[in-house]
């Protein structure tokens, strides 16, 4: 066994806080199912087709003030492990909270034809989590929450914000997705625009001052979240606002307003750049609010998705493939349902137009934040946490604990749509390299990430040295977690951990792979 530096923090004992007045402001922009290639602003090396597609020019403002993150991840490939990690500041496999939730007790997980999911933590993320919106309003912070929450289920105090440690509430519940983007839609999963009858638990709560106008939800948010940072200055107290549009999530529904722009495209992928470009008007409206209001160079701004870009279905032209270079896309193991946009302005320490290649994922925002404003005071001494500070990444540092550390993805469960990558997987990122281990199988793929961000090339057959010390340090971590294995449909067992695998001489799985005794 390879003994191994795993990457979790043990909370020490730490100082009192500064004095509020010298904390910023925070604002983390979180866009939902927002691709690496979403984007006017170019994450990889080149621009590409997809980079001139979109029209965000806020985001571009964004990056001219701040860092780009090129290789900065979500949690995971699907939405609520990423954002109950960014509340927690640990792993979703680290939670049990390894899948998207919806109703009391329910399993969401779909259905494998060789696998069963674990017994996970179905019902989300629940009050006595100690969550970052709570740290903050313990420390007088206005925590002001604006669209898709999405952290806890219908049916349980986690499906409330307000029972998350934030005290403003704007149209979060524990739905994933609104029933419809359109106010004369009143935001349901409406038959007409006069037939209402109907509720469903896809109906987005709280915006009935909108109902029956024509706004577009994302503009709806916008207004709401102005108003409320408009108030926190005026009432002369810091705040934290977590603002996440339920876009670019489907329904893929067109903001009218801007379909001129795309005419070009096929409808569905003129719709969804509408949608994106709604989003990035937001933004605008939000960085103007912070300029209005004189405290732009007080706030922290962070942008950034909660997985990769939806491309298995609902989109037009070919599947799998509107996150090109990345392969695949949401709900996959690869590049496309994991990277994602980052774009971090925190006035004083990022330089203007600098990037970083430093890999980064949700769980650092949470030792991050708290460090911004006052230290790790009310995390209790011993807690684990599994992301890291990330202000020395972003004064332009590479700190050597952020070169190989192991970033952990873990999906146990089978997700709807088929493509590649779309399956029962665990899969660490460490330096350069990046290995998958899929369940069904006990496969192994590897792919040096340096050369290959397409994941085009699997190197597990020709590097069985790598592959062997990736499921060494993978194996460590994840017993290190508690992470919970897919079950065997077979035996009943949990798959066994990466590193009781034996490699075959074709790691790849051409050649099956045996369990060691």
């Amino acid at each position: 066994m390879i003994s191994v530096l795993l990457p979790a923090v043990l909370v020490a004992a730490c100082p009192a806080p500064h004095a509020v007045e010298d904390r910023p402001n925070v604002v983390v922009f979180i866009v939902d199912d927002m691709g690496w290639q979403d984007t006017s602003v170019p994450f990889h090396v080149d621009r590409t087709p997809f980079n001139d597609r979109y029209r965000t020019p806020n985001m571009e403002r964004l990056a001219d003030q701040g860092m780009k993150l090129t290789n900065g991840y979500a949690s995971a490939p699907v939405c609520t492990p990423t954002r109950t990690s960014l509340m927690t500041g640990r792993a979703p496999a680290r939670n049990r909270i390894t899948y998207w939730t919806l109703n009391r007790n329910a399993d969401t997980s779909s259905r494998h034809e060789d696998l069963l999911p674990p017994a996970w933590n179905v019902n989300g993320l629940q009050p006595g989590d100690l969550t970052l919106s709570e740290l903050l309003a313990d420390r007088g912070y206005r925590t002001i929450h604006a669209g898709k929450a999405h952290w806890g289920t219908h049916d349980t105090a986690g499906g409330d914000p307000t029972k998350l440690g934030f005290e403003v509430n704007i149209a979060g519940h524990a739905s994933g997705a609104p029933g419809s983007y359109y106010g004369k839609h009143r935001f349901k999963n409406a038959k007409s625009e006069t037939d209402f009858s109907k509720d469903t638990k896809w109906d987005v709560p709280g915006l009935e001052r909108f109902h029956d106008q024509d706004i577009y939800l994302t503009e709806a948010l916008q207004v709401r979240a102005v108003e409320e940072i408009d108030r926190a200055v005026a009432d002369d107290v810091p705040f934290y606002l977590h603002f996440a549009p339920y876009a670019v999530h489907t329904p893929i529904m067109p903001n009218r307003r801007y379909l001129e722009n795309y005419a070009e495209l096929h409808p569905r992928e003129a719709a969804y750049a509408t949608m994106v470009e709604s989003m990035d008007v937001a933004l605008g409206e939000i960085l103007d609010t912070l300029d209005r209001n004189g405290v732009a160079e007080d706030t922290i701004v962070i942008f950034t998705s909660d997985n990769g870009g939806l491309s298995a279905h609902a989109r037009g032209g070919e599947a799998h493939t509107h996150n090109k270079p990345l392969r695949s896309g949401k709900g996959s193991a690869y590049e496309g349902g994991v990277r994602v946009p980052w774009i971090i302005h925190w006035p004083g320490r990022t330089e203007p137009g600098s990037a970083s290649a430093v890999p980064i994922v949700t769980q650092d925002l949470f030792p991050t934040i708290l460090a911004a404003t006052g230290g790790m005071s009310g995390v209790p001494s011993g807690r684990t946490i599994d992301g890291l500070d990330l202000r020395p990444v972003l004064e332009g540092l590479a700190p050597d604990h952020f070169a190989e550390r192991p970033i952990v993805f873990h999906q146990p469960h089978a997700w709807g749509p088929k493509g590649p990558g779309i399956q029962p997987y665990t899969a660490i990122r460490s330096g350069d390299w990046k290995l998958l281990y899929f369940h069904a199988n006990r496969r192994f793929e590897l792919y040096d990430l340096s050369v290959d961000v397409a994941e085009a090339n699997d190197l597990a057959a020709e590097r069985p040295d790598v592959v062997r010390r990736l499921a060494e340090l993978l194996g460590d971590w994840m017993r290190e977690a508690g992470a919970q294995m897919s079950i065997d449909r077979m035996t009943g067992d949990p798959v066994e951990w990466p590193d009781r695998v034996t490699l075959s001489s074709d790691a790849s799985g051409n050649a099956p792979n045996e369990v060691k005794p």
